[in-house]
């Protein structure tokens, strides 16, 4: 494994991420979809952060909305799963999720639940990624409670995800909310399908939230355009998208690698929840919906 102390900066595109959680709050109007500027202080970018062109207010709309949106349907997930007792909670790929800042009465603070005690979030990133964040999060401040484990993953060594959450005090036997937004298209579709087998032999009761790309046939014909330019951008950065699913497909394919139940949070449901009656007609594109299948 990686040297886990060596300081790097996190990946360009969940600084994107971050900084697309804060351009909502900033330049959308109230009732926001998810509030998060968090992030912003953890990437601190640079000044003039909102001239560039992937902060382009009508450019990203789309797109911050789909942000936006995947991170409020977990994060509600994991509020109802933690309500009821599950004591756990993994974030793979966390990037600068800001979860256990922005919500310590879900997480370990002066919370305990009925079977599990206090949640604890497990965060699985890539070494370097890790030590930047643990440096980040004392520099501002917040520092790392013992409820929050930050938990390096060399995936390009080969390191097992799991064997590493064990060792940072995870319960396999127990259910948790394993949540995987933003990854699946970058992954061949037999890493997804292993993840999925992994994550289905979890403690009963779990409940896995994963997003996933839809073919560019079944997108919004008005998305196409925005989409392409999307993934022209991820060739050009080394991280191609490369797994597409139909909701059908990712439905079966959860159900063959052994969870009991599965089904895909559309975006007409999103926009259900979340968006209607918005005067400014904001509302996330078609091309990424959200597996949930528990165990």
């Amino acid at each position: 494994m990686s040297d886990g102390s060596t300081i790097t900066e996190p990946d360009h595109t969940a600084v994107r991420v971050a900084l697309w959680r804060a351009l909502h709050v900033a330049v959308d109007p109230p009732p926001h979809v998810f509030a998060d500027e968090i992030g912003l202080r953890l990437a601190a970018p640079e000044d003039a952060w909102r001239e560039r062109r992937d902060m382009d207010p009508g450019f990203t709309r789309t797109f911050r909305a789909g942000i936006v949106a995947r991170a409020r349907v977990v994060e509600d997930l994991v509020a109802a799963e933690a309500a009821r007792g599950v004591g756990q909670y993994v974030i793979l790929g966390a990037g600068l999720d800001t979860f256990a800042q922005r919500r310590p009465e879900v997480g370990g603070e002066g919370r305990e639940s009925g079977a599990g005690g206090r949640l604890h979030v497990f965060e699985v990133d890539q070494p370097g990624t890790q030590a930047w964040k643990r440096r980040r999060l004392v520099d501002l401040g917040f520092g790392v409670p013992p409820w929050l484990h930050l938990v390096p993953v060399d995936f390009e060594a080969g390191d097992s995800w799991l064997d590493r959450l064990a060792a940072a005090g995870f319960d396999a036997a127990r259910p948790a909310v394993v949540a995987s937004t933003g990854v699946s298209m970058y992954l061949t579709k037999e890493a997804i399908a292993a993840t999925l087998r992994q994550v289905a032999g979890l403690g009963p009761g779990s409940t896995l939230a994963m997003t996933f790309i839809l073919p560019m046939d079944l997108a919004d014909p008005e998305e196409r355009a925005g989409r392409e330019i999307a993934e022209k951008g991820a060739r050009a950065a080394g991280t191609p998208f490369i797994s597409f699913f139909a909701p059908a497909e990712i439905v079966e394919l959860a159900r063959a690698c052994g969870f009991k139940e599965a089904r895909v949070v559309s975006r007409d449901e999103v926009v259900q929840r979340y968006f209607a009656g918005r005067a400014d007609g904001l509302r996330p594109g078609s091309s990424e919906q959200m597996l949930i299948a528990t165990t």
